[in-house]
C-alpha cells in the first residue's frame, strides 16, 4: 500500500456539533440571568417597602425667589446620613438621573427629567460637603457634592456631580453659609 492511501484511510471526518446540548446550555444560562435580575428587582422593591414610612417629597414653592446658584449634572442617589452604602429607594430617591439644581433663599430645588423632582426647604438643609462616594458611585476624592438634609425625621445624604466639577466647592460654601445664617431660626 502506498503512503497516501494509508493517510487517507486514517483521516476522520469532523464531529457533528451537538446542537441540542448547546441550545440547552444557552437556554439554561438565559434562565439563570433572568432569575438573577428578577431577584435584584424584588430586592429593590423590598427595600422600598421597608422605607415606606418616608413621607412624600416636598415640592418647590411657586415663587422660590432669586437663584443664588444653578448647576446641571447628575443625581446619583440618596442614603441615610453618614452611611454611604445605605441607599434610600423610596419616593424615587434611588433613581439616578440628570439633574438641574437651583439654590434660592427658600431652599434647594432638584429638577430631574424622567424622575420625580423634589425640593429641600432651607430650614431642612443640614450641610454640604465634598466626598468621594455614595451608594453605587465612587469617584476621585472631592468628586461628589453631598448635601445633607432632614426629611420625615431622618437625615439623608444626596449625592450630585456637576457637569463642571469646579463648581462643587462654591456650592459647598454657599449651602453651609446659608445654613449658618439661619441657625437661629426654628428647625
Amino acid at each position: 500500500m502506498r503512503l497516501s492511501t494509508i493517510l487517507a484511510a486514517e483521516q476522520k471526518s469532523q464531529e457533528v456539533t451537538d446542537w441540542a446540548g448547546r441550545i440547552g446550555w444557552v437556554v439554561g444560562l438565559l434562565l439563570f440571568i433572568a432569575l438573577v435580575y428578577w431577584l435584584m428587582r424584588e430586592g429593590w422593591k423590598w427595600r422600598g417597602s421597608l422605607q415606606g414610612d418616608l413621607p412624600e417629597l416636598p415640592v418647590a414653592p411657586e415663587a422660590p425667589g432669586e437663584p443664588r446658584l444653578t448647576m446641571t449634572g447628575r443625581y446619583h442617589g440618596s442614603t441615610t446620613a453618614g452611611q454611604w452604602l445605605d441607599r434610600i429607594v423610596a419616593r424615587g430617591l434611588g433613581t439616578r438621573s440628570r439633574a438641574e439644581l437651583t439654590l434660592t433663599d427658600a431652599g434647594l430645588d432638584v429638577v430631574r427629567p424622567g424622575a420625580q423632582d423634589f425640593f429641600i426647604p432651607a430650614d431642612r438643609l443640614r450641610g454640604a460637603r465634598l466626598d468621594k462616594g455614595i451608594a453605587g458611585k465612587v469617584l476621585a476624592e472631592g468628586g461628589l457634592l453631598v448635601v445633607t438634609w432632614e426629611h420625615g425625621g431622618k437625615e439623608l445624604d444626596s449625592g450630585f456631580r456637576s457637569d463642571r466639577a469646579a463648581e462643587h466647592a462654591e456650592w459647598t460654601e454657599a449651602v453651609n453659609t446659608m445654613i449658618n445664617a439661619t441657625e437661629g431660626t426654628a428647625r
